[in-house]
């Protein structure tokens, strides 16, 4: 009897010796695998942060200067999550091209869950056929030539409507078309409100800024609807620097800290409902037979909702409206180890930005950025100006048939692009795959950071003086075969990079043409950059500015 009940326990002791033994095969042959590949350089780490205490605001410089110190292909953690980061314009490429399928997949973040409905949304998906979808829907019915030229006259309309209203506060403020009295303009309020009605009026066929009947300047009477937008927009934004270290730490899932998912489930919420409206609107103004003046996002898809209700039900549409291109986002961390109480996480880094920030804040930050850079610049900004007068005549205000005549025009808002890119990071990747990049073996499952900032500002590239504002680099070929790609690259590049540089361009050259402009102050435009979704400026852009006395006839009459 001692010997049967013996037996047992030595099958079972025998059994997880064997097992134990297996296990331990197996985990010294990966730990082998480990340590044959050839990783990128890593700097030290701390335990569960990584090398999160590494970081300062703005993260894409506090990256640049590691990429200085150990080399431009980095293999970096933010707390449990593995990172390589790019600052090499090869290396860059490799990734994007060689590679673009491994790495066209999103990585997926708590914090993003709420904001982009599941991961569904055209910047959040995955690489597969939803994003397939999205991606056909946002590049053949959305941002295709076709549809780029039939809403021109949105484009024009609302530049115009810029001008009368820049043009009538300077009549209210007695500036006439002198220097003596000029009017002082917020820039970036300017900015912000005209691409935000170009898209809206593109996406629903409403303008949210601007009275159209004796406006003064300034927004005219924001309706309820207009209130409840902005009132989301400002939340987006706060939204967008709030604490979360959860993505990084998954030791604080647990703790909400600031109340972030709960705020972000409500945000949703509110933004799905907004965009809901504006399908109804649609969906019943076609019911009862009212024509609408011109086409719309919303209209043109809601026809095409009633061949293939699949492909674009409502959710979808929403998705489209809400986030139709994909982030362009800003990146930044202010994390100290002794004091996470006080820290800033990636929040903005995954969360995909909707129509609100891509539509609107994208734009109107090259707008911004590329007017402080001529006012502290004012011989580029007299050399623009002489080439729209030549071109265009201040008989009338140019259009948009004129840009493809205006090349310093262009080389303006690409020295712009090159040296305050609006995503200084590009969108974040992530391998699906196991692969090789300048060498070096990069895991599955690795967040991929494209540091543009650092590469339009690569020296090797650029010349020494790679940091001066000169668009006068891109004349005459000078720039051919230099690298640059501030709407990104391969499946993930940007499909509203055609309607971002029309509408950039054409307010830019109108803003030239039309007015004066002089800095506030004897000093530069201070041109610290600031923290938020994009790259904004730390101060907001204000500047002073008169009507052109030639341009006074031209004006009256829009």
């Amino acid at each position: 009897m001692a010997s049967a009940t013996t037996m047992p326990s030595s099958i079972f002791l025998s059994f997880a010796t064997a097992l134990f033994v297996v296990l331990l095969i197996i985990s010294l042959k990966k730990s082998k695998q480990r340590h044959r590949r050839r990783l990128p350089p890593s700097p030290p780490s701390l335990p569960v942060i990584g090398h999160l205490h590494l970081f300062k605001k703005p993260l894409h410089r506090s990256l640049s200067a590691l990429a200085a110190a150990h080399g431009p292909v980095l293999l970096l953690r933010f707390g449990s999550r593995r990172v390589v980061h790019i600052a090499d314009p090869a290396a860059a490429e490799e990734c994007l091209t060689t590679h673009d399928a491994i790495f066209a997949n999103r990585p997926r973040l708590p914090s993003a869950r709420h904001l982009s409905n599941g991961y569904t949304t055209l910047g959040s998906s995955s690489y597969g056929p939803n994003w397939r979808n999205l991606r056909r829907i946002a590049t053949v019915e959305v941002f295709s030539s076709q549809r780029l030229i039939g809403s021109s006259d949105v484009r024009a309309g609302e530049i115009r409507h810029m001008a009368r209203r820049l043009f009538k506060a300077a009549a209210a403020a007695g500036a006439g078309a002198v220097a003596s009295s000029p009017a002082r303009a917020d820039v970036k309020a300017h900015a912000f409100e005209l691409a935000l009605n170009i898209v809206a009026r593109m996406i629903a066929g409403k303008r949210y800024y601007g009275d159209e009947d004796g406006d003064n300047g300034d927004a005219g009477p924001a309706s309820e609807e207009a209130e409840r937008f902005r009132a989301m927009v400002q939340e987006y934004f706060k939204m967008h620097g709030a604490s979360n270290l959860q993505d990084f730490v998954p030791m604080l899932a647990l703790v909400d800290i600031g109340g972030v998912n709960k705020r972000a489930m409500r945000l949703s919420k509110a933004r799905n409902e907004w965009a809901q409206r504006l399908i109804d609107e649609h969906r019943a103004a076609t019911v009862a037979g009212r024509d609408q003046q011109r086409k719309t996002m919303i209209g043109e898809l809601l026809e095409m909702q009633v061949s293939d209700l699949e492909a674009y039900s409502d959710k979808v549409i929403r998705g489209l409206c809400l986030n139709h291109k994909p982030a362009l986002a800003k990146y930044e961390i202010k994390f100290s180890a002794a004091d996470i109480d006080d820290s800033h996480s990636l929040i903005d880094l995954w969360c995909k930005q909707s129509i609100l920030q891509t539509g609107t804040d994208t734009s109107s930050g090259t707008i911004e950025w590329a007017m402080a850079l001529l006012l502290n610049h004012p011989a580029a900004m007299a050399k623009a100006r002489a080439e729209i007068d030549e071109v265009v005549g201040s008989a009338r205000i140019l259009e948009e048939s004129d840009l493809p005549n205006l090349p310093y025009l262009q080389f303006v808002i690409w020295e712009t692009l090159r040296l305050q890119p609006i995503a200084p990071l590009l969108a974040p990747h992530e391998s699906s795959a196991d692969c090789s990049v300048a060498g070096y073996d990069i895991p599955a499952g690795t967040m991929l950071l494209v540091n543009v900032h650092a590469m339009h500002r690569d020296e090797r590239l650029w010349g020494e003086d790679a940091g001066r504002f000169s668009p006068e680099r891109f004349e005459g070929g000078k720039s051919d075969g230099k690298w640059m790609m501030p709407f990104g690259m391969g499946r993930r590049r940007c499909p509203g990079e055609g309607l971002a540089m029309k509408v950039v361009a054409l307010a830019m050259g109108t803003l030239v043409q039309c007015f004066e402009w002089r800095r506030v102050g004897g000093e530069e435009v201070d041109m610290a950059e600031g923290s938020g979704l994009t790259t904004p400026k730390a101060v907001p852009l204000e500047a002073l500015y008169w009507p052109r006395s030639e341009m006074i006839s031209a004006l009256r009459e829009i």
